[in-house]
């Protein structure tokens, strides 16, 4: 029976041979994620169930990262529990400061997760890694204690809608333009429960980091999971890396999908959702004057070396305006480390910028960048809801890296081709 990539990989964790749409199974995971938020929580059910060890210390993955460097009291005991717990049962990845980063960046580029995995963490961006082409969702703290219980999780297949990219890029439109058109499409629930596989020759072309960027937001658009075929480039950007067999799926040729859409890349600009919804797109032609006061380019979504790089080439030999702040956010200390080594962070200060240890800081209205009542924010994050970043009258832009360059320099939403013309 002909499957769909997502449908392949719940069948080899359920030991069944085949899986269709809707059917519930229980399966085996690879890697059980939690953070300095969500980890106590299942902790806390953990110990409350009375089990006295985990499944495998090897697959289980705690990233404080939320808030650290801890911006308060409570803030360090949330991490202090999580420091216990992971020595209580010594567990292989936690991740003290130092080696944390964002932990959506920091597990692909440490190896931890691969092509073929079946991933489950109590953070709704674990979508992230079907960018490798695995099968990652993010599931509530109570599941995950169950998960680092037993080794196992319930799962409703999900139906997979294809979505095909096709043509020319033009100038400036990055895999953060792509998936906001996307979800300006279909809109933020118009994939609910759903897979959104992700295709075309454009996708073929993208790199890793852009693949990573556009199966997180995934979920901005309800869906399960976001995958794309695992193919060279991941074999490439895996080897000395990943730390366990890789196993690549695709689809079959003949697979059944909830629906295909098609879209004709040559049509697309770069994009900015507006207040309050990722759904809200507008093209930057279409954007009008927009004044900011803050930018934001880090996080999850787009603070990998990639994005930085983009990010200094429009901002080199530019400066901000006085009333702009901006602040850079490098995902992990890998990533910070690459872009002290390569001059970035010369380029980000001269402009007027500062510099953060990695961290999701501001993305969730943390720290490190709250807005204020009546503030506009551009951000290379992932969300935008009311008080997201801040007071509940502030407003989140949100951005590919090279736009939110371009609004820092002229202080306002702008094309980068204002910029570097």
């Amino acid at each position: 029976m002909p499957m769909t990539i997502t449908e392949k990989i719940i069948a080899y964790h359920a030991g069944v041979s085949h899986v269709e749409a809707g059917q519930i199974v229980d399966t085996s995971v690879d890697i059980v994620l939690a953070n300095d938020i969500t980890a106590p929580i299942a902790i806390q059910q953990f110990e409350k169930s009375g089990a006295r060890c985990v499944f495998n210390p090897d697959r289980i993955a705690l990233v404080p990262d939320h808030f650290v460097p801890n911006k308060d009291i409570n803030s360090a005991m949330q991490v202090q529990t999580v420091r216990e717990f992971a020595k209580k049962h010594n567990l292989t990845y936690f991740f003290e400061l130092g080696e944390m980063g964002v932990e959506h960046a920091l597990l692909p580029e440490q190896g931890i997760v691969g092509p073929g995995d079946l991933i489950i963490g109590a953070d709704s961006h674990t979508c992230t890694y079907g960018g490798l082409g695995a099968f990652a969702t993010g599931m509530g703290s109570t599941d995950i204690a169950a998960a680092m219980i037993t080794g196992k999780t319930w799962l409703r297949v999900p139906e997979t809608i294809k979505f095909v990219f096709h043509g020319q890029l033009n100038p400036w439109v990055e895999a953060k333009d792509l998936i906001l058109y996307l979800i300006g499409d279909i809109g933020v629930d118009g994939a609910l429960y759903k897979s959104i596989e992700l295709t075309g020759n454009v996708i073929d072309d993208l790199n890793i980091a852009g693949r990573l960027t556009m199966a997180n937001m995934a979920i901005e658009a309800g869906a399960k999971n976001g995958i794309i075929a695992p193919d060279d480039k991941t074999r490439d950007y895996i080897k000395g890396r990943f730390k366990r067999e890789s196993v690549f799926y695709k689809s079959d040729p003949d697979a059944t999908y909830f629906e295909v859409r098609d879209y004709d890349v040559s049509k697309i600009e770069p994009q900015v959702a507006f207040p309050h919804l990722p759904e809200n797109t507008k093209a930057i032609s279409e954007v009008g004057t927009v004044m900011i006061d803050q930018v934001v380019i880090g996080s999850c979504t787009n603070g990998r070396i990639e994005d930085l790089r983009t990010a200094a080439s429009i901002l080199k030999s530019h400066k901000i305006p006085g009333h702009i702040r901006l602040i850079i956010i490098p995902a992990t200390p890998t990533i910070y480390k690459q872009a002290l080594q390569e001059g970035l962070f010369e380029i980000f200060l001269e402009s007027g910028g500062i510099i953060s240890p990695p961290t999701c800081g501001p993305c969730l209205g943390g720290y490190m960048g709250i807005l204020a009542k009546g503030e506009k924010a551009v951000a290379t994050t992932n969300r935008n809801f009311v008080g997201r970043m801040g007071h509940v009258e502030s407003e989140v832009y949100l951005a590919s890296p090279a736009v939110a360059a371009a609004s820092a320099i002229m202080g306002r939403i702008s094309s980068p081709e204002e910029v570097m013309m």
